[in-house]
C-alpha cells in the first residue's frame, strides 16, 4: 500500500533511546469508522522562540489518547530548528517524548527538511524511519509527500540573505504575538512569493512523473490547499505562527486543519455536559 523512497536504517549510536519497531496496525475490520489514513505535519522548528510547541503537544496527546484516530503520522520536514539540544525547553522535549510514544503505537515517519540535520541522529533518539520522500496510496489516489526545500534554490544560492530574512520575520514574530505583521509581510514579499511558485512548481512536476495524484510540501510555512487541476497540491504550513496548520488524509481526501479546531474539541470536551452547546454538522473540507 505505501511505497518509500530513500529509506535510512542506521546502527543505534544512543542505547539509552533505543529504537523500536512500530505495533502493527490494527486489522481493518476492527478500526475506528473515522481513522484517518494519515495526520501530516511539518516545519514545527524545536528550538526555535516562535515553536508553539504547546500547542502541537495537544494535538499529539490527542492522537496518543485516540481521540483523534490515525493509522499513521508523517512529519514533513524541519522538526528541529537545529540540532544544538541545548535550545530545546522543556516543552519541546514533551513533544519529542510524545513522537517516541507514538511511534510505539503507530507508524510514525520522519520526511527529512533542510533544518532537520543529519538522519541517523533522528532515527536513533525517536525509534523512526526517516525517508527523503514518501509516497502514500489513500482509496483511490497516489500522493507524493515532499518537504520542498530541493525546489527552492534561493536558500542554496543565497544562504546570507536567507539567514538575515530569517531573523527580520522572527523579529516581526516578536514584536507581534499574533504574527499578523509577519504573516503581512511574508505574504507581501516578491522574493517569498516567487520562491513559493518555485516550491509548487517543482513538487507538482516531481509527483507527475512518479505518476502521482497530488503532493503535500511544507517548507513554506504558507499552508495551501489547490484542489483542481491534473496534479492537486497542498502544503501543510508550520507550527512557527498562529493558528497552527496539519493535513489529514482519508481516503484520498486532504484536508487543511488548524490547531484552533483540535483545541475547541479539547474544550467542549472538558465542560460539564449542562453548558455544552447543541454539536454542530462537521465543516466540508478545505
Amino acid at each position: 500500500m505505501i511505497q518509500e523512497n530513500d529509506n535510512f536504517t542506521w546502527p543505534l549510536l544512543l542505547p539509552t533511546l533505543r529504537s523500536r519497531c512500530p505495533v502493527a496496525a490494527t486489522p481493518p475490520d476492527s478500526e475506528p469508522a473515522e481513522r484517518l489514513d494519515a495526520v501530516i505535519i511539518s516545519d514545527i522548528h524545536l528550538g526555535s522562540t516562535n515553536c508553539q510547541a504547546s500547542a502541537l503537544g495537544e494535538l499529539l496527546q490527542q492522537i496518543l489518547d485516540g481521540k483523534l484516530h490515525t493509522r499513521r503520522l508523517i512529519f514533513n520536514g524541519d522538526v528541529f530548528d537545529s540540532i544544538d539540544f541545548r535550545r530545546l525547553k522543556k516543552h519541546h522535549w514533551k513533544v519529542l517524548s510524545l513522537i517516541r510514544h507514538l511511534s510505539d503505537k503507530m507508524e510514525v515517519v520522519w520526511i527529512a527538511g533542510n533544518h532537520d540535520g543529519p538522519a541517523e541522529i533522528v532515527s536513533n533518539l525517536l525509534g523512526v524511519s526517516v525517508v527523503g520522500q514518501y509516497i502514500l496510496t489513500s482509496g483511490p489516489r497516489r500522493i507524493l509527500i515532499v518537504h520542498g526545500h530541493q525546489f527552492d534554490r534561493f536558500i542554496q544560492d543565497h544562504p546570507v540573505l536567507t539567514w538575515l530574512a530569517d531573523c527580520a520575520y522572527a523579529l516581526l514574530q516578536k514584536s507581534d504575538r499574533s504574527h499578523y505583521i509577519a504573516r503581512l509581510a511574508k505574504r507581501q514579499s516578491k522574493v517569498f512569493l516567487r520562491c513559493e511558485r518555485k516550491v509548487r512548481d517543482g513538487a507538482v512536476a516531481m509527483a507527475r512523473h512518479a505518476k502521482c495524484d497530488a503532493v503535500i510540501c511544507g517548507h513554506t510555512h504558507h499552508p495551501v490547499v489547490e484542489d483542481e487541476g491534473p496534479v492537486r497540491y497542498y502544503n501543510s504550513g508550520c507550527w512557527t505562527e498562529r493558528p497552527c496548520h496539519y493535513l489529514t488524509i482519508r481516503q484520498g481526501v486532504v484536508t487543511l486543519a488548524e490547531t484552533s479546531e483540535i483545541l475547541a474539541v479539547q474544550e467542549i470536551e472538558s465542560m460539564p455536559l449542562a453548558r455544552r452547546a447543541p454539536q454542530q454538522s462537521e465543516p466540508s473540507s478545505r
